[in-house]
């Protein structure tokens, strides 16, 4: 009897261990599904206003031989003003896709969309800024240029860091199952190159969000490349 009875003892542990064990394992489906949906709603959100802020970083670093002062303010105010929607739209898709299913999760969604939204903020004033740059003043011109490229440099970095802090952990897997987050074919990604146009889950590189453009139109120009005849013809090469 007794060998009988510690017999059933041993199978109801066993029985139990693997009940605990598939309960467990329910339970870690159950947090993947949900993050997977999290970044599902995510990378649908992102991925048009990740391409808008991979265009206009890509502009402001084009070359156009001849360009005049005028030409390049107005092409460089546009870029600002994508670059501030881009962000913007960023953080409303992190937003509406409320916050994921992790250890602080709303804190880190709440610092992403805060991020983004300064960014966002950042380019407007940037663009004002362009705006009001005297074309016809060669000297003040160059030196305000300097002065937005190296502002463009801080927003971009600051737009990819906010992107970045969602690529962490269990939240950078499941943005990088969702093809939505795919790095668009010759563009680095979102987070990096915040310019880029990229994917969070691929952004090591793009500031989706990327890295300011020092070699851009507005830095050659800044660093005396505009002709006096009024006409701009940067040398320097462009990078995002």
């Amino acid at each position: 009897m007794g060998g009988r009875t510690a017999g059933r003892v041993a199978v109801a542990a066993s029985v139990a261990a693997v009940v605990a064990l598939g309960t467990a394992a329910c339970g870690g489906s159950d947090s993947t599904g949900k993050l997977d949906s999290w970044a599902k709603s995510v990378c649908g959100g992102i991925a048009a206003p990740i391409r808008t802020v991979a265009d206009a970083k890509a502009d402001t670093g084009r070359i156009i031989q001849g360009e005049s002062p005028a030409d390049l303010q107005t092409r460089l105010a546009a870029d600002m003003g994508r670059l501030a929607t881009g962000n913007q739209q960023i953080a409303q898709a992190v937003q509406a896709a409320g916050a994921p299913a992790t250890k602080d999760g709303s804190q880190t969604q709440a610092d992403a969309v805060s991020e983004l939204n300064q960014a966002a903020g950042g380019y407007t004033k940037v663009q004002q800024i362009v705006k009001a740059l005297p074309v016809n003043d060669q000297a003040r011109f160059a030196a305000g240029l300097r002065g937005v490229s190296d502002q463009i440099g801080q927003l971009s970095t600051q737009s990819s860091a906010a992107l970045q802090t969602l690529q962490t952990g269990d939240l950078g897997a499941a943005l990088s199952r969702q093809p939505g987050c795919a790095a668009p074919s010759g563009t680095a990604a979102a987070g990096g190159s915040d310019t880029s146009g990229a994917s969070p889950a691929a952004s090591g590189s793009a500031s989706s969000a990327g890295s300011a453009p020092s070699g851009s139109s507005a830095s050659a120009s800044a660093h005396g490349s505009a002709k006096p005849s009024g006409s701009a013809s940067p040398k320097a090469s462009a990078s995002s």
